[in-house]
């Protein structure tokens, strides 16, 4: 899924273009009333062209042309933001491999092709095998390939229950075997529906894009009466004045001057924006369901992010011995040491870890007839060893357990141990108790880390007006303290399916917009609330339908990526609008004087009142429209890498940004067609493409 930066690829471009053809369709160009009255105009302008044959006016056709090469233009950017999309679901049909399934049906092994599995078949794969449809896992554990879909090289495991459940047809089995429940219809599996999302080239357009809309439309509407009644003004005006402006205010013209005048660069890039958001999303491996999920996650203004794996690493890790009165550390850290070498959780590698770092001690062998190994267990809360004698009979005890384990095999609790696992636990930590025999020799501190960088990428969402809610099951202690370590606004201690729907209900009865992650089932219900849900690909059935996107590396921390893309989104929309505004005034001031400036001249002057407005001394009215109408054009191809790439996302506050947007886009889209329209103006005149 990752791609290379393809955006002017031969091929891309090439098909691009014939798109572009495509898309001249009077339907298709309906949706965008902008282009669709540059359309009309351009087909006025052509049919007035081919009423007057033999006799062709050179520069009406030039005005014809380039009429043509604006819509072309637009649906060009269009078509090159849908390319990438369509280059990356193309290459996702290639990444497929004919499967054949191996069903259980009544107790047998059958053979089947993919293709016609049924929602509810269960099939069996052992290693090496693709499992052949989207499913649960109902029995076993394996060690699954998923880069055909997300692009990593790394294997992850997928077991029965839990939220590591689901698998993705497609993928390879590397290890052991797993029997899976086949979850989604034929051609509706997981790829087929992102296969359709990555191309979806019939896009619904956003809320705030349709309102945009209808602004630009409301402006070509006014300008559409304005230039309408303007020949009616110039006839006027020329009669009063004696003179004779046919020749100059045309049919061509006016068309030209109501293209120019209307929004087209925005119009024109309007579509292309929003799709290259999405794609901007599908190279950092997020599918969105739609275009709205993209929008709305720039006007977030608070993230609901899980403690576990999103803020922390995920695993609890050992920080410290506390040893007991007349404990020495380095016998503390021995014993937790021993305690754990049978304990392959991630907690128990860090104390023998820990160990070593600290001591230099270097877990020693222990043979089968020294050692009989105590393995964790929910009932016992406890792991350990106990070392045996010549003659195989215990020796020494060692655990290491929660405090109420120990305390149970104990024969007394050291005092001055309450108050430190107590402390412990009021900074977020974990405490768990080491005994020897009946002796209690102290605790190891396991601290749930902080992931590095937390902290200050929590800052730039403050600036930006988003609040922060960490969501954990620990309890209040322990949350607050890591809450305060990792820099976040709130947290929910405790939290249950419920409280973080109502938590989310809450916050959207205020007018907020709300985002959240979650992979398991009982994720569901909030991720279905939520403005934003960003499920994992590694999750649960449930959760993959309730959420509007999915995160094909499962990592969670992606959420703060996503929202960032949204605002890029909204920041490049904004960006492009102010500029294409402020080029319309320009070229307004650029236009009308140059077109009018001989009205009401003085007898012997050529210049009239409005040739003082003319700054940037255009050489007629024919240079001044058709430079005006070339600029428009070219404008639009200009600002085609901008709208796919972004424009730079930065973590500001909204009043900087909007001044920042109006200083270098309104102030640089006043400037741009003057300095543009001038030089074109000496390039038509010196070509001899106008008088």
């Amino acid at each position: 899924m990752t791609a290379k930066n393809t955006s002017w690829d031969k091929e891309l471009v090439f098909r691009a273009v014939l798109a572009s053809f495509v898309k001249l369709d009077p339907r298709t160009l309906s949706r965008n009333p902008v282009m669709f009255v540059t359309f009309i105009g351009a087909v006025m302008v052509t049919a007035g062209i081919l009423a007057s044959l033999p006799e062709v006016s050179g520069f009406d056709l030039q005005i014809a042309l380039w009429l043509w090469f604006t819509v072309l233009f637009a649906n060009f950017a269009e078509a090159m933001a849908e390319g990438h999309g369509k280059a990356r679901a193309e290459s996702l049909r290639r990444a497929r491999v004919e499967i054949t399934a191996r069903v259980l049906a009544e107790g047998r092994e059958l053979r089947e092709p993919a293709s016609k599995l049924k929602k509810g078949d269960i099939v069996v794969c052992e290693a090496g095998d693709f499992i052949p449809g989207d499913g649960e896992v109902v029995e076993g554990i394996a060690s699954v390939d998923e880069s055909a879909i997300t692009g990593e090289s790394a294997p992850v495991i997928r077991e029965s229950g839990g939220d590591r459940s689901a698998v993705t047809g497609g993928t390879r089995v590397l290890s052991d075997r797993i029997v899976v429940r086949v979850t989604a219809e034929p051609g509706k599996s997981f790829v087929d529906r992102m296969i359709a999302m990555i191309e979806n080239a019939s896009r619904q357009r956003t809320p705030n894009e349709i309102a945009l809309s209808l602004v630009l439309s409301a402006l070509t509407l006014i300008f559409l009466l304005a230039v309408g009644s303007l020949k009616l003004f110039a006839d006027y005006s020329a009669a009063a004045a004696g003179q004779d402006l046919s020749g100059i205010v045309t049919v061509p013209v006016l068309v030209s001057l109501l293209v120019c005048l209307i929004p087209t660069t925005i119009g024109g890039l309007l579509s292309a924006i929003g799709i290259a958001g999405m794609d901007r999303l599908v190279q950092k491996n997020v599918v969105a369901k739609s275009g709205r999920a993209v929008e709305a996650a720039g006007d977030i203004d608070v993230l609901l992010l899980d403690k576990t794996g999103t803020i922390t690493l995920g695993n609890r890790m050992a920080s410290a011995f506390v040893p007991a009165g007349g404990v020495a550390e380095r016998e503390l850290a021995e014993a937790a040491q021993l305690a754990s070498l049978s304990d392959e959780t991630p907690e128990g590698r860090s104390i023998v870890v820990l160990a070593k770092t600290r001591f230099d001690l270097r877990a020693r062998q222990l043979h089968p007839h020294e050692a009989r190994f105590i393995p964790f267990s929910a009932g016992t809360q406890a792991s350990g060893v106990e070392l045996l004698d010549a003659e195989r009979r215990p020796a020494r005890k060692i655990l290491k357990g929660s405090i109420a384990a120990i305390r149970a095999e104990a024969g007394a609790f050291p005092p001055e141990l309450d108050a430190a696992q107590r402390e412990i636990a009021n900074s977020g930590g974990t405490p768990l108790a080491v005994l020897d025999g009946s002796r209690v020799l102290g605790l190891v501190h396991l601290k749930d880390i902080v992931k590095g960088g937390m902290r200050e990428r929590f800052a730039q969402l403050r600036k930006m007006g988003i609040k922060t809610v960490m969501i954990t099951g620990d309890n209040p202690l322990t949350a607050a303290a890591i809450a305060a370590e990792a820099g976040v606004d709130d947290f929910m201690a405790q939290a249950t399916p419920e409280s973080k729907l109502a938590r989310i209900r809450a916050e959207q009865a205020s007018g907020r917009l709300v985002a959240m992650t979650g992979d398991g089932t009982n994720d569901a219900p909030a991720l279905a609330q939520a403005d934003v849900a960003v499920t994992m690909n590694t999750g649960t059935q449930a959760a993959r339908e309730a959420g509007n996107m999915v995160d094909l590396d499962s990592n969670p921390t992606k959420l703060i990526e996503i929202v960032e893309t949204g605002k890029q989104l909204l920041m490049t929309r904004g960006s492009l609008t102010t500029f294409s505004m402020a080029n319309d005034v320009s070229k307004y001031f650029a236009i009308i004087p140059a077109l009018f400036g001989a009205l009401y001249a003085a007898k012997g002057s050529g210049a009239g009142p409005l040739a003082a407005l003319n700054v940037m001394r255009l050489h007629s009215p024919q240079s001044a429209i058709l430079s005006a109408v070339i600029f428009n054009a070219l404008i639009i191809v200009a600002l085609i890498p901008l709208a796919l790439r972004g424009v730079k996302y930065a973590a500001v506050d909204a009043q900087t940004l909007l001044r920042r947007n109006m200083v270098v886009y309104g102030l640089g889209g006043v400037a741009a067609p003057f300095l543009g329209i001038k030089l074109l103006d000496l390039l038509v005149v010196a070509a001899g493409l106008a008088r």
